[in-house]
This record gives structure tokens, C-alpha cells and sequence, in this order.
């Protein structure tokens, strides 16, 4: 507001409120000539002056109180107009931050919070009635994929909000604080880890005997679909190939070298490798994740055939060593394009580790392999190195396998700058980085 425009009612008023003093001081002026030229009645004069003299400190005094009261609640007005204006400013800014950014406001209302039972951490509880709605009552237009017993849908909250609900239905007690125990086990580790390549756990839902987990929303499903699937992996170059192996790996290395207590995954697979819209890989499902090193009874033998290493199966030991090797088949399967088990008849099946490991190590055969979406699209010495390094992940003996970390340094050199490596090339990648 106009400084100016505030203080002219004040500069008018004080015009108005001096008149009468400046009359008062005429009076004064003309008495005083009027004492000169009858100094007869001097006394009666002076007397008459000292009333005048007080009435006039009274009028002044009246007059400043008056136009201090009307600066001040001038002041106090244009401080609350200022105030309100720098408030409606914040609100409106706030308001298209909001827009623009993805919300959830719509669907905090109707979640809960509950600790888990260690107390140390919270994961959400969703509604039943809210996910129906969200999955259009889980309408088969809105699956996303199926594994066995569990299918993945795709939920809208609203139009900022997505996730995947996984629904798995289950005998466990149906108390509700009570989830299934491969449920449980996976809520439990992932309502703790935080890693970019790790998937992102939203919240839960017990209904009945249905058991759903809430994840963050990943637009191009899981690996798996994306190798074996209808496109049979032609939206996968050769980089985002190698991009993908990056990022398992940096999850895997953050479970074993960083998560304390390290983690072993025990079923890494191409269905657990999900893929964003920008091709971005993080690992899922730690309903069998369990922590490494400690000896565990009464453990059940997990995994998938063709992903489980040797040693796991003839003796039931379990380190980080068996993670590295279902990581070295989902390589394999980057690089051929094949299942981990391929059924050879109907009643005999071949592994992809021993159809692919005599063709790995002959350089002359090792490109006729490849998948025939990326044969001749890669440096030869480069494929040669992520040769090597699947055969060494696969090794039948655990301690000839690297560490899940040379595994990581191995590989980054290979990737280009632009997809999150450290390889500098001079041909453009914008057709690949454009998925």
C-alpha cells in the first residue's frame, strides 16, 4: 500500500485540528496589543490569558493522542493488509507446486499406520475398499503380471497417484495384525531398506484370507515380461541391457556389503527384477530374503529351478555366493535371450548354465548365442568381458565366484555415461536411452 495514501488522512486532520490553535494563538497576539493600549486592566487580562494558555495545552494534548491513535491503527492495518497478501502469495504458490508434484493427499485420508511388531519402523495398511476401487475390483484389464499363486495389478488412486497391488491368497491366521509369514518376512525387510534399486514398499492389506502388498508402480513390469514376453526383448538394447545388470547389482551389493545385517535375496530372478519407465531396474520380493551368515533351522529350501545355485541344493548352505550366481543366469539370459530352463521334451528339461557354458568360453561360437535383438550391435572386446564374468558368477564351486562387488566394477566400465556408467562412447546412444 501507498505510503502516502495512508498518511493523508493524517495530514488532513492535522490541518483541521491546528485551526483552532492558530486562532487561539491570534487571540492571544490581539489581547496582548490590547493590554499595551489599556494598561488600566491589566489584571483581568492576564487572568483571562492563563485560562486561554490551558485550554489550548489541553486541545494539543487531545489533538496528538488523537492522531497518534489514527497513525497507529492506520499502521496496524496496512501491517495486517501486507501480512495477508504475503500469505495469499504462499498459499497459491504452494497450491501450483501441488499440481505440478504427484499427490497422495486423496489417499492419506484413508490409510493407517501401524508399527510393525520389532517397533522400528511403520508401514501403511490400505483399505480394502480403497484398492478394489483402485483396480477397478481388480478387474483382469488391470493385471500387470502372474507368478504361481500371485498376480500383480495395476491400482489409480487418482490421476497423480499409481501403484502395483500383488495379491497372494493365503490359509495364515486372519487376524489382522497377523500377515502370512513370506508376507510378513517381506514387509519387514523392505519397510527398513532404502536403496534406489530396490523396490519401494507402500503399505499392505489383509482381507479374509487375501493378502495384498502395495508397491510403487514400475510401467514396464518385470524383466522376465520383458525378455520372454510377447516383445521378446526388443525394446532391450545392448546398453540397457548392460544398464540393468548394473543395477541388480549395485541391489545386490548394498544387501550383502552395506545393509547391516547384510541380506541374502536367496531368489533373485528375471520376474523379481522390475524395470521403470525409463528402464530403470530394481529388485523385489524378500518374502525368502534371510540374513546372511547366521545359521538358520528349520529353514525351507527356496527358490527357482534354474536360479538355485549347486551348493544349495546338494547341501542346503546359503551365502552371498548364491545370490551371485542367480545373478550370473539372469545375465546369461541378457545375453541369449533364453529361459533358464528350456524344455528340451516333455519330460526333460536343459539347464541354460550348461547349454551356455562350452559356447561362452570359444570366442568363435560365443556371438551365434546371443540374442538376435543385440547380436552385432556391441563392441566384441566388451562382450567377451561380460562373458567372462557370467562364467565366473556360475561357477560350480562358491568360491571360485567373485564378490558381488568386482561384479559391479566389472560391469560399470561397460556402460555409457548417460545410463549411469562410466563408458565414454563416441557413437550416439539417444535411440537406446530413448526407452
Amino acid at each position: 500500500m501507498n505510503l502516502l495514501v495512508l498518511f493523508l488522512p493524517i495530514w488532513v486532520l492535522s490541518i483541521s485540528f491546528s485551526s483552532p490553535t492558530l486562532l487561539a494563538a491570534s487571540s492571544i497576539s490581539l489581547s496582548q496589543n490590547a493590554q499595551a493600549e489599556s494598561p488600566g486592566i491589566q489584571e483581568v487580562r492576564t487572568v483571562h490569558h492563563q485560562n486561554l494558555n490551558k485550554r489550548i495545552l489541553i486541545a494539543l494534548v487531545a489533538c496528538s493522542t488523537l492522531l497518534g491513535g489514527v497513525f497507529l491503527f492506520l499502521l496496524y492495518v496496512w501491517f495486517r493488509r501486507h501480512k495477508n497478501l504475503r500469505c495469499s502469495k504462499s498459499i497459491s504458490q504452494e497450491t501450483i507446486e501441488t499440481a505440478k508434484g504427484e499427490t497422495i493427499s486423496s489417499v492419506n485420508a484413508k490409510l493407517n499406520y501401524s508399527r510393525m511388531a520389532d517397533k522400528r519402523s511403520s508401514v501403511a495398511i490400505f483399505d480394502y475398499q480403497l484398492l478394489e476401487a483402485a483396480t477397478n475390483s481388480f478387474s483382469t484389464s488391470n493385471i500387470m503380471g502372474e507368478s504361481g499363486s500371485r498376480i500383480v495389478y495395476r491400482a489409480r488412486f487418482d490421476e497423480h497417484f499409481q501403484a502395483a497391488v500383488k495379491k497372494a491368497e493365503s490359509d495364515a491366521d486372519r487376524e489382522f495384525e497377523l500377515l502370512h509369514p513370506k508376507l510378513q518376512n517381506e514387509v519387514s525387510w523392505l519397510s527398513k531398506i532404502r536403496h534406489q534399486n530396490i523396490i519401494k514398499l507402500m503399505g499392505y492389506c489383509i482381507h479374509g484370507e487375501s493378502r495384498f502388498l502395495v508397491y510403487e508402480l514400475m510401467e514396464n513390469g518385470s524383466l522376465e515380461t520383458q525378455l520372454h514376453g510377447p516383445n521378446w526383448g526388443s525394446s532391450l538394447t545392448w546398453h540397457l541391457r548392460l544398464r540393468i545388470a548394473v543395477d541388480v547389482a549395485r541391489a545386490l551389493e548394498y544387501l550383502h556389503e552395506h545393509n547391516n545385517p547384510p541380506v541374502v535375496h536367496r531368489d533373485l530372478k528375471c520376474s523379481n527384477v522390475l524395470l521403470d519407465s525409463n528402464f530403470n531396474a530394481k529388485l523385489s520380493d524378500f518374502g525368502f530374503a534371510v540374513v546372511s551368515g547366521m545359521q538358520h533351522k528349520n529353514i525351507k529350501m527356496s527358490g527357482t529351478l534354474g536360479y538355485v545355485a549347486p551348493e544349495y541344493i546338494s547341501h542346503g548352505k546359503l551365502t552371498d555366493k548364491s545370490d551371485v550366481y542367480a545373478f550370473g543366469v539372469v545375465l546369461l539370459e541378457l545375453l541369449t535371450g533364453k529361459k533358464p530352463m528350456e524344455n528340451m521334451t516333455s519330460n526333460q528339461y536343459q539347464s541354460l548354465v550348461s547349454w551356455a557354458m562350452p559356447q561362452l568360453t570359444d570366442r568363435s561360437k560365443l556371438p551365434s548365442i546371443l540374442d538376435p535383438v543385440i547380436r552385432d550391435t556391441m563392441d566384441l572386446k566388451h562382450l567377451y568381458q561380460v562373458a567372462a564374468v557370467a562364467v565366473l558368477c556360475v561357477q560350480s564351486e562358491p568360491s571360485y565366484r567373485p564378490l558381488i562387488t568386482d561384479v559391479l566394477h566389472s560391469l560399470i566400465p561397460l556402460v555409457p555415461v548417460e545410463l549411469g556408467g562410466s563408458l565414454r562412447v563416441t557413437e550416439p546412444i539417444s535411440s537406446e536411452n530413448s526407452h
